[in-house]
């Protein structure tokens, strides 16, 4: 077997001298023998770059998939949304995609004002007066939002609705881990979360986490929560579907602090899961401990309108031992994406996509339930996302829609108990009725 090692002996050997260390066994010593391979790795010789293509052509020929794809009614977070010819000719413009961090405002008043547009467009999505500009995907700005309740109530106990993104409570777990935030988990009741009375000895929040629309794809009572923060003092933080902003009440509206949310509908295209683009907004009061990038307007020595990177003294790259985040950057070409995509849109565009994802999941939802065997998971009102019962599995109607063509959903057993046999769909405005009439009728056929 070949070797190939990146360093030279002498690069090695100016690294050990400058550690103090003589070898590299004296390096890793600090690794248990236990956890240290005692051989060499067992990789076979490289193949010819023609046997690889070859091979890798079979493994593509084995995949089910009639035509060029599987009819996606698959969401749980990342959509099929349509993206217009212009959102792609614009965002892969080399202006965009070769642009880097604006450290120097001078030499990037392009990027900085593009970003400035996707901040005030996020800030009217959500009602809130300020957007930063954007996080790494909706789970990061859910733990950046957690981080920023904790340090400005100086309590540590969270409450997190079942409703939320089960990915996301994962990774709220994950880095809570680290940071000491406990949290407490909301159960849903018939899709939707019924909080507990503060006065129940369930200890003062630091902040509300619920989603609008949650994960099933069902409306909240954000009044509701609402009033447990006011009696609390707890923030309320509002993971939003920014796709429904244009028929629903603005969570803003609902008195939110704080609002998050998944930016990926908005130009970015399902991509194996990423990368994807977090949205993150919040009251004026709170701007001081907004994580990562601000991009705001002044004028230039000469009176001219300009753009700059402002507020940065309270991030990990300013004041290491006082920050309240340590997220230092953005995801610059999707959010500009993301702004192309809602100003081709516009205010009218916004709110017929969010009808036609609507009024699909409508058509959908009750010709499924027409089917022999088909129930409703939870009978809770929904917006573009449902849930039903299916009478076999749901992993088995999976595999079976595949064959049939379809991406028919996600299950729902890895999320919640005694849920083996149900299934999360989602309806975008890239779904015809005559797809969605072929979904049925092949629904019926698996599920029998």
């Amino acid at each position: 077997m070949g070797t190939y090692i990146p360093h030279t002996e002498t690069e090695i050997a100016e690294m050990l001298a400058f550690l103090g260390l003589s070898s590299l066994d004296e390096l890793f010593a600090a690794v248990p023998a236990a956890l240290r391979l005692q051989r060499d790795l067992e990789l076979a010789e490289g193949a010819e770059e023609p046997d690889v293509l070859a091979r890798f052509d079979e493994y593509a020929s084995a995949n089910r998939a009639r035509g060029d794809r599987l009819l996606c009614f698959a969401g749980a977070g990342s959509y099929d949304h349509e993206i217009p010819a212009v959102t792609r000719a614009l965002a892969g413009r080399s202006e965009f995609v070769t642009s880097y961090t604006p450290y120097q405002p001078e030499v990037a008043q392009g990027v900085l004002q593009a970003i400035f547009e996707f901040q005030t467009l996020v800030a009217r999505l959500s009602g809130l007066p300020v957007a930063n500009a954007s996080l790494y995907d909706g789970a990061s700005a859910t733990v950046e939002a957690v981080n920023l309740a904790v340090a400005a109530t100086a309590s540590q106990d969270i409450w997190v609705s079942e409703g939320i993104h089960p990915h996301w409570r994962q990774v709220l777990a994950t880095c809570a881990a680290g940071t000491g935030h406990r949290l407490r988990t909301v159960t849903l009741t018939d899709g939707v979360t019924v909080w507990p009375d503060p006065g129940d000895g369930g200890g003062r929040p630091g902040a509300l986490v619920v989603g609008y629309p949650n994960y099933l794809g069902c409306l909240e009572d954000l009044g509701a929560a609402r009033a447990v923060c006011d009696q609390t003092g707890a923030l309320f933080i509002v993971a939003a579907d920014p796709v429904c902003a244009g028929i629903l009440r603005s969570p803003g509206e609902w008195g939110a602090d704080v609002v998050v949310g998944e930016g990926q509908p908005f130009g970015t295209s399902l991509g194996f899961g990423g990368p994807y683009l977090g949205l993150f907004s919040c009251t004026s009061a709170l701007v001081r401990r907004l994580p990562g990038r601000l991009v705001g307007e002044t004028v230039d020595i000469d009176g001219r309108r300009a753009y700059v990177s402002t507020l940065r003294a309270r991030e990990q790259d300013i004041r290491r031992e006082k920050a309240t985040s340590n997220v230092c950057t953005n995801q610059t070409l999707m959010a500009v994406t993301a702004a192309i995509q809602l100003g081709w849109l516009g205010t009218s565009g916004l709110a017929e996509l969010g009808w036609r994802c609507a009024q699909a999941t409508r058509y959908l939802r009750d010709a499924l339930l027409r089917v022999p065997g088909v129930t409703p998971y939870v009978d809770a009102p929904v917006v573009r996302e449902f849930s039903v019962r299916t009478p076999v599995p749901a992993e088995v109607v999976i595999d079976r829609m595949a064959d049939e063509g379809f991406l028919a959903g996600v299950g729902l057993g890895t999320a919640f108990a005694d849920a083996d046999d149900a299934l999360l769909v989602a309806v975008t405005e890239r779904r015809t009725r005559l797809e969605i009439d072929a979904y049925v009728a092949a629904f019926a056929k698996v599920a029998a």
